[in-house]
């Protein structure tokens, strides 16, 4: 492994690894640490969107939006296998906001940018089927618009792929410990989680893009003068079984004007969420409090027949969004667009990424390489707009088509456990089956379809090493677990190890 890369990267989650994947594509040395596994934090905690920001509208960021229905058609493209069409439905509450305006404000969303793939908005009667009898009956009309849905956590594991594959080299579970300008390079202090083994790496240029823990990371940056000023807003969201049988999505709007998402979720959940509060908490202690769940079963009551209460939550998390300090009072008012603040001295840049979404990933990541061309004159132009993802090669970019042709090639496989490895791995599949031809050639069966096949697919080349990076972040097979099964995962990676 090389000691002096060109950049070196604070931070795995989805920014990090985009940035990474992008700047090895255009021919700089990459390295990038991170404390924990590969968006084990915010990026593994949000509502699984790939969306424009219907509701930034209100608030007048016509540009930020235009921006975010752009990428979400470069990511469609992309990564077929990771991100969807979901349909949302927006209940009419005529108190709230009247019809018109929503129509005007759909009718922008449809047409901010030129070709959108996805189908446009329309009004529905909510007495009909698929919707008939899901919501009180005072919810008689509502409006249908199409954003996307992603498995997050994938997401990020595909785009270090990608920076894997152009070179770049990924440290996860390693500690940044310190870094400061020496002669011509940073020098920069890092340490194994496992073995306490403390090491250097140098680099010409430091990114420091570890979301939440911006200012942390900061602090340990010796010599930098850089002001950095930030609100963290904690977004929660808690899991119940399945709501309603149908594939869409609703968005409601709380009495105190907050959203909340009601998303298909694993095949027999419905996830529910986010919160959005000012937070204050440890962030490596981070979960949903009491209250927080009582607010989302309290949103879910106020729309649908079917109550719920705090008893039917099979799991929750809580993730924490990094934003530019505002004056705004109501959190989801601010503005979710980046800001860069690069620092330089002695001609060794430090940059720091505050804010930005999810959505907005691989554009955020071009702009910082522009921010970055000065001293790199000799990178390559950008190229990301335009390459699927590691698993996205798919014919066409027709998901179904290639779920049907893997369903055919591998029918020794159970439906289910086929189709979740198209999901998951997209064309990767064929390198996890490799020489697989029947069941017993994946090995031993760990619980709920998941075979040693497939975890020694994920330790070699997606830097899963624990059981919560195989269950939670890389298979999201965490809900179907029990203790027994997850002592018995452990066993075996003990003994993988």
């Amino acid at each position: 492994m090389e000691a002096h890369s060109d950049i070196f990267i604070i931070g795995g989650g989805i920014n990090g690894t985009a940035i990474a994947a992008d700047a090895a594509g255009r021919g700089l040395s990459v390295t990038l640490c991170e404390k924990n596994d590969l968006a084990a934090g915010t990026s593994s905690a949000s509502s699984k969107l790939i969306h424009g920001g219907l509701r930034y509208l209100a608030s007048y960021e016509w540009s930020l939006v235009r921006s975010a229905l752009r990428e979400q058609e470069i990511l469609l493209r992309n990564a077929p296998h990771l991100i969807s069409p979901l349909e949302f439905i927006l209940p009419h509450e005529k108190h709230l906001r009247s019809a018109w305006l929503i129509r005007l404000g759909l009718f922008f969303y449809d047409h901010l940018i030129l070709r959108r793939s996805l189908p446009r908005s329309r009004t529905v009667n909510l007495r009909n089927y698929p919707y008939s009898n899901l919501l009180l009956s005072k919810f008689k009309k509502g409006f249908s618009y199409f954003d996307c849905l992603v498995d997050d956590a994938r997401l990020v594991i595909a785009n270090a792929l990608s920076a894997k594959k152009k070179g770049a080299n990924i440290l996860t579970y390693t500690t940044f410990l310190s870094a400061n300008r020496e002669n011509t390079s940073w020098k920069i202090e890092l340490q194994d989680n496992s073995s306490k083994i403390i090491f250097y790496r140098y680099a010409k240029t430091l990114i420091n893009v570890s979301g939440p823990w911006v200012k942390e990371i900061q602090k340990k940056i010796i010599g930098s003068d850089l002001s950095i000023s930030v609100m963290l807003d904690k977004g929660s969201h808690i899991i119940v079984p399945k709501l309603y049988e149908n594939h869409f999505s609703y968005i409601l709007q709380a009495t105190d004007n907050r959203i909340v998402f009601t998303i298909p979720f694993q095949e027999k959940f419905t996830l529910i969420g986010t919160t959005d509060t000012l937070c204050s908490e440890n962030l490596d202690a981070l979960k949903i409090t009491a209250m927080e769940e009582e607010y989302l079963c309290s949103v879910i009551n106020h729309y649908f027949k079917q109550g719920i209460h705090r008893g039917d939550i099979v799991w929750s998390y809580a993730g924490v969004r990094c934003l530019k300090a505002s004056y705004e009072e109501d959190l989801a008012m601010i503005t979710r667009d980046n800001q860069l603040l690069l620092e330089d001295k002695n001609n060794l840049p430090l940059l720091t990424v505050i804010g930005g979404k999810l959505t907005m990933h691989r554009f955020l990541a071009e702009q910082v390489l522009a921010k970055l061309q000065f001293y790199f004159p000799q990178m390559g132009k950008a190229w990301t707009a335009y390459k699927a993802l590691p698993g996205g090669d798919i014919h066409n970019k027709d998901f179904s088509l290639f779920l049907k042709q893997l369903q055919k090639e591998f029918s020794w496989l159970p439906v289910d456990l086929v189709t979740r490895y198209a999901k998951n791995y997209g064309t990767c599949v064929y390198l996890l089956l490799n020489s697989a031809r029947n069941l017993p050639d994946l090995g031993e069966h760990l619980g709920h379809g998941l075979y040693q096949k497939e975890v020694e697919y994920l330790i070699e080349h997606e830097w899963a090493k624990k059981t919560d990076d195989i269950l939670w972040r890389r298979t999201k097979l965490g809900l179907l677990f029990s203790k027994s099964d997850i002592k018995k995962l452990n066993h075996f990676l003990e003994s993988a190890r």
